[in-house]
């Protein structure tokens, strides 16, 4: 499962500190939404547009496999990702907000967006959430897609224990 950033794992608004430096706000439920899917042997993977050193420093501290940034051309790095891992397009899941991630949101298997994405890629998606972008969107996915698989229960429990 695949996730763009701006407008997708943050609000889509970026702050610029004193010296030009971009700061980011995440939620921290999305990260738990990561360790949910990692735990049910899903692979989570981060697609962006843009490079950003706050994003690789989260990407680190949640242990994402996958993390692509500064890319141009999402569909080839997204098409490259699934090949290099022995998947087919279609069995890959990818949550995208704007226009750019138009051609992977058509191409994966599973396409969301958050609840504020654009009128286009809302009507692509195959899962809209209620939770708007930098604020829990992505957990709800993540929970999504393992209820949908009949795993919810089971990542959850070692916390309802």
């Amino acid at each position: 499962m695949l996730f763009d950033v701006d407008g997708v794992l943050t609000d889509g608004r970026l702050w610029y500190g004193a010296d030009g430096e971009v700061l980011k706000a995440f939620d921290v439920a999305d990260g738990l939404g990561f360790g949910l899917l990692r735990g049910a042997g899903i692979g989570v993977g981060i697609l962006s547009g843009r490079e950003s050193p706050a994003v690789a420093a989260r990407a680190r501290e949640l242990r994402v496999e996958h993390l692509l940034q500064g890319i141009d051309d999402k569909r080839a790095a997204f098409e490259a990702l699934a090949a290099g891992l022995g998947l087919a397009p279609e069995e890959t899941g990818f949550m995208g907000d704007d226009l750019i991630d138009l051609p992977v949101l058509r191409r994966c298997g599973f396409a969301c967006a958050p609840a504020g994405a654009h009128e286009r890629v809302r009507d692509t998606a195959h899962y809209v959430t209620r939770a708007p972008a930098g604020r829990g969107a992505a957990r709800e996915v993540c929970e999504f897609l393992l209820r949908a698989q009949g795993r919810l229960d089971e990542a959850l429990a070692r916390f309802l224990a």
